[in-house]
Parts: C-alpha cells; structure tokens; sequence
C-alpha cells in the first residue's frame, strides 16, 4: 500500500509541474477569449520555440516593443495539429510563439537576444520541466537577413557562455498554427495553476531579472 501511494504522490506532481498535464475542462471554466489582435500597417512578426509556449508567451509580451504574443504549433509537416497530437512528439510540430513586434520600438536582434536569454539552447528536445521534440528550440527567419542575425548571435554565444553546444534549429518559417483558444493567455489568466507557480512564473521572473531594460512600465 505504502509503494502504491508513493507512486500516486509522484505521478500527481509530474501532472503538477508539466505543460502537457493541464486539463483543459478545470482550468477552462472561467476563460474569456481575448480580445482578436488586430496588427498595425507596420507590425512585424517572428516565431519562436523554445518550450512550454505559456511561458515563452509571458516572456514576449512582458518586452517593450511587443504588441501581442499568441501560442501555437509550428516546424512540422502535419496538417492542423493540436495539442494532444503535438503531445505525441510525432508531429514534427514545437510548440511555438508568433510574436507581433514595432520595428520601430523594439529590433529583431533585441528579440533574438530574448529568446536565447530566456531559455537553454544547448537541452535536446525540452525546457526542464518538458521534454519531448515538442518542446524543442527553434528560431524560425523568413528572410536571409533575419537568418543571419541569428546564426551570428549563436557563433557569438557558442563562443562566449556555451563552448559549441547550442542545439537550437535555425528554421525557414514555413506555417503557424494558432493553438486552442484557452492556451492564450494562459499564465496570466490561471496564476494559481501548479505548473504556472512551479515553472512559468519563476522563468517570467529570471528573464524580468536579466533583462530589466527590455520590460515594459506596466504591470505583467
């Protein structure tokens, strides 16, 4: 009975502290959709992957310059994946942010440095607490300039903090799509969720941290 129990503690705190052990009838009963985004004639956009996307989203938006981050699935070959698919790790897909930016207030490198300082790009496939191919890292690019910003900020980052270990994919963004209406938002609508105060939050606070020049005035 004892190792029974045991097992059951261990098994609830997996589901505690994983991206992929939320349930979507629990946490969905109070959630509202957003407001739909609607970009300005000078918006840009950039794809990220770099783990669980409540976390990366949380990051994004928290950055000035950034007019809306929204999660989704991208850097596959599967036709409409979901959550549940992409959960698999067959899909091809990682669980990635399309970030909707202002050239004029916030540069492409100034978000490559975000995304490279806001995780590990030497972890094969996850972000601790996540691991699958899901969760792998990716910078995706839709130009050769864009392509060039960032594998020379890996060459300098190989050079100066990793010693030739970063694992990111450098991607031509291809398709993104949009994830389930109540992942949006997702650590600022369900602050009491486990894996938002076990994961998210404090990877939101690290950034904020390291980072405190590139943070917006208002409240996250």
């Amino acid at each position: 009975m004892k190792i029974i129990k045991t097992i059951l503690v261990v098994s609830f705190t997996i589901v505690l502290v994983s991206c992929f052990g939320f349930s979507e009838k629990k946490e969905n009963t109070q959630f509202k959709e957003k407001t739909t985004f609607m970009p300005q004639e000078n918006t840009a956009v950039v794809y990220f992957a770099s783990g669980c996307f409540w976390c990366v989203e949380a990051i994004f938006e928290s950055v000035i310059g950034v007019e809306e981050a929204v999660s989704g699935y991208a850097g596959g070959k599967t036709l409409n994946p979901t959550y549940e698919k992409i959960g698999t790790g067959k899909t091809g897909h990682s669980e990635t942010v399309a970030v909707y930016y202002n050239p004029e207030k916030v540069r492409f490198k100034t978000l490559v440095d975000v995304f490279f300082g806001s995780h590990n790009p030497t972890t094969v496939n996850g972000q601790h607490p996540d691991y699958g191919s899901q969760y792998r890292s990716i910078a995706f690019y839709k130009t050769q300039n864009e392509k060039k910003i960032i594998e020379d900020a890996i060459i300098k980052l190989n050079a100066e903090v990793y010693k030739e270990k970063i694992v990111t994919e450098v991607t031509l963004f291809s398709k993104f799509y949009k994830a389930e209406d109540y992942h949006q938002d997702f650590e600022r609508r369900n602050p009491n969720q486990g894996y938002v105060k076990a994961v998210s939050v404090p990877r939101l606070n690290k950034f904020k941290k390291k980072f405190p020049q590139l943070l917006k005035n208002d409240k996250h």
